[in-house]
């Protein structure tokens, strides 16, 4: 039997910025129904901080908020590389086609005027992701008999379940989606433990090190060190590079 049994998508953060705090728990209560997991932010400078640290799957943008608008933090957001594929749905009660042209070029990937029910949220919510995930966020991964299962956070090692850390996991999962291809302690920093989170560079030697140990000794040559450079995850000997 394989290990890996389908999951649904309950481990998805949904990110709602609105500066009516009774806005956020009705929409919250919705999707935590819908078995996501919601996160909240009043103002676009605590969303951004959110965005930045935790990353979540999708955002749900209030157009209109004190000081920097949804609109202008879209901008913000879809010129930034680390936060570009983020999805955005727009929510504002302005129905007007101009507004929803001005959403749509900020880079949002739907608009949802209020007032809506918690059923089409959640639909369009669906549908959003659906179409907008980068291949290997959600689907299982697997490299020579190591397999990588995202949605029900579980790593297995010839069908034996090997047990990661919540950063290891994703430093895993970070190099399994992006093989063959060298990558900085400083950008390792950047994709893995994001953007907002100052630690010392050597929290990811530090980090490897454990990884390489809990795959042991088949999987743990997988994680090459890269000599005045960093770290990859590669299938080949590294004579052989």
């Amino acid at each position: 039997m394989n290990p890996i049994q389908e999951t649904d998508m309950a481990t998805r953060s949904i990110l709602i910025v609105d500066d009516e705090s009774a806005i956020r728990d009705v929409i919250a209560a919705a999707l935590e129904m819908a078995g996501y997991r919601a996160l909240e932010a009043g103002n676009a400078q605590d969303a951004h901080s959110i965005i930045v640290d935790q990353k979540p799957d999708l955002i749900l943008l209030d157009w209109m908020m004190p000081g920097t608008s949804g609109v202008e933090l879209a901008r913000r957001l879809k010129r930034d590389a680390l936060t570009q594929e983020i999805p955005i749905i727009m929510l504002t009660a302005k129905g007007e086609e101009e507004h929803k042209i001005s959403g749509l070029d900020a880079g949002a990937d739907d608009y949802i005027t209020k007032p809506f029910s918690p059923r089409e949220l959640v639909a369009r919510l669906k549908a959003v992701l659906r179409r907008s995930t980068p291949a290997g966020v959600d689907t299982v991964v697997e490299v020579k008999g190591l397999t990588l299962d995202p949605t029900s956070h579980r790593v297995f090692a010839d069908g034996s379940e090997l047990k990661l850390g919540p950063t290891e996991f994703k430093l895993l999962q970070f190099f399994m989606t992006h093989p063959e291809r060298a990558y900085s302690r400083s950008q390792l920093l950047d994709h893995v433990w994001g953007g907002n989170v100052y630690v010392d560079e050597r929290t990811v030697d530090v980090h490897i090190r454990r990884l390489r140990k809990l795959l042991g000794e088949q999987y743990k040559t997988l994680v090459q060190t890269v000599r005045g450079t960093g770290y990859r995850f590669s299938t080949q000997s590294p004579e052989s590079l």
